[in-house]
């Protein structure tokens, strides 16, 4: 909008079909919308129950348990280093470029598009995957060769499936709805997108131009699922949950109350007015004069078995179920000591971290090397995923160089490091002859005889 509306958009179309009228190959811009969720707000009514809608799903994700849940699968995976390599079966001898293009595909990744990094695209997508399930991120060509492709990050929740796609490369196999068309959805197994071009707001995207990401895949389904959706009940009853043992512990009252009996509604008043005006707040002694004495009657004191802290600590556990996470990273450490925080600290790294680090891996290697440039030779690969012992690792890695299993450079290639230069072998001279058995045994012969001649002499 913000382009249409400077009249940067006109110029950059200008620029294309001037591009194309000369021959060149021109630059394919950006056909996704940025941001379609405030071109088309939904607003959702306070009397009506959740439903685990895209626009609650994010509400619930800026909570503090919901948000610590996420940041601990996100930023792991956002913050672990990464490398092109080649795959199996190829080597640098059957591609004698490998190196060449793999810091292509290094350079362009680092920076994929004009506004993000790796880190800031990359954290967009795993958001969007662990609320709801589809990570979305959007491939064009650039036509430069040093920057072969751009990416941006897509909102997954506007992304449209075709139920009917047959697998070719020129029919959409997505649509991303902005605007009216995101309230006039045709329904899963209805029209194909073969027409989704003249719909208004319905943007079709072929395979090769979209990379989706599905968490938990199913057969019945097109769409993800996404841990967020899993615990989205959960989260409704831990925040209700905590609501009133907010209410309940902002709004205590005192656990004692003054009775004076028979006394006059006047004179009811005028102690109450006296007390707030004379006693209370100041730390004065109170002195009341009676025929009789005034009574204490004191309440059941608060306890924290008010405040259903043990229902919310059982919710924490099944938020943490859900993300696959342990109780102790969503800050539950009661019943953790030395010898088994290192254990669930793995076991997260391994169950939560590692599964959606492959899957998107996995995703970049097919749908933007394979399909898009059409380089099968190369892959994506995050390092550090299969331990977090640095040790353990490193003595495994050693043991298998003694034993002539891997080489230095396999070593240093899966740490993600480049390989050593070969040892230069000193080569002797042209016209120096290497002496064999028979030159030795005629040097013998002629020391014995210089021998002999000195024992004569």
């Amino acid at each position: 909008m913000w382009k249409w509306w400077t009249g940067e958009a006109g110029r950059v179309a200008a620029s294309v079909d001037a591009g194309a009228a000369g021959g060149a190959l021109a630059l394919a811009p950006r056909k996704t919308v940025a941001l379609p969720s405030i071109l088309g707000p939904y607003q959702a009514s306070s009397s009506l129950l959740p439903k685990p809608t895209p626009v609650n799903l994010r509400r619930f994700a800026e909570t503090p348990l919901a948000r610590r849940a996420i940041n601990v699968i996100k930023d792991r995976i956002a913050g672990l280093d990464w490398q092109i390599k080649l795959k199996r079966g190829f080597s640098i001898a059957t591609v004698p470029d490998a190196e060449a293009r793999a810091a292509i595909l290094r350079q362009t990744l680092e920076e994929p598009n004009s506004g993000d990094s790796f880190r800031t695209l990359i954290e967009q997508v795993l958001e969007d995957a662990l609320v709801g399930g589809y990570g979305a991120i959007e491939m064009e060509l650039s036509g430069d060769p040093q920057r072969p492709f751009e990416l941006w990050p897509v909102d997954g929740a506007t992304i449209k499936i075709n139920a009917k796609w047959d697998g070719s490369a020129e029919t959409p196999r997505y649509a991303q709805a902005t605007g009216l068309a995101m309230a006039q959805m045709v329904p899963l197994g209805g029209d194909s997108l073969e027409n989704a071009g003249s719909t208004p707001g319905l943007i079709p995207l072929r395979d090769d131009q979209l990379i989706y990401i599905r968490l938990n895949p199913r057969s019945y389904t097109p769409f993800g699922l996404g841990p967020l959706e899993v615990a989205f009940e959960t989260m409704n009853s831990f925040l209700g949950a905590h609501r009133f043992a907010g209410k309940l512990a902002s709004n205590s009252v005192v656990q004692y109350a003054l009775w004076l009996n028979e006394t006059s509604p006047a004179q009811h008043e005028r102690l109450i007015r006296w007390w707030q005006d004379e006693i209370e707040g100041t730390g004065r002694v109170p002195l009341i004069s009676s025929e009789q004495k005034p009574e204490v009657l004191r309440f059941a004191a608060g306890t924290d078995a008010d405040l259903r802290l043990n229902w919310q600590e059982f919710l924490i556990r099944m938020v943490g179920n859900a993300f696959s996470l342990p109780p102790m990273l969503l800050g539950l450490e009661r019943d953790v000591n030395q010898s088994t925080a290192s254990e669930q600290a793995d076991e997260a790294f391994r169950s939560a971290v590692a599964p959606l680090a492959k899957l998107v891996a996995e995703h970049l290697t097919r749908d933007l090397f394979t399909k898009k440039l059409g380089w099968r030779e190369f892959e994506f690969v995050f390092n550090d995923l299969e331990t977090r012992d640095e040790m353990t690792e490193v003595t495994m890695q050693t043991s298998l160089i003694a034993a002539g299993v891997l080489t230095v450079n396999e070593v240093r290639a899966m740490r993600g490091l480049g390989p050593l230069p070969e040892p230069v072998v000193a080569q002797p001279p042209p016209d120096f002859a290497v002496e064999g058995p028979e030159e030795d045994k005629a040097k013998e012969e002629e020391a014995g005889e210089t021998a002999e001649v000195l024992d004569q002499d």
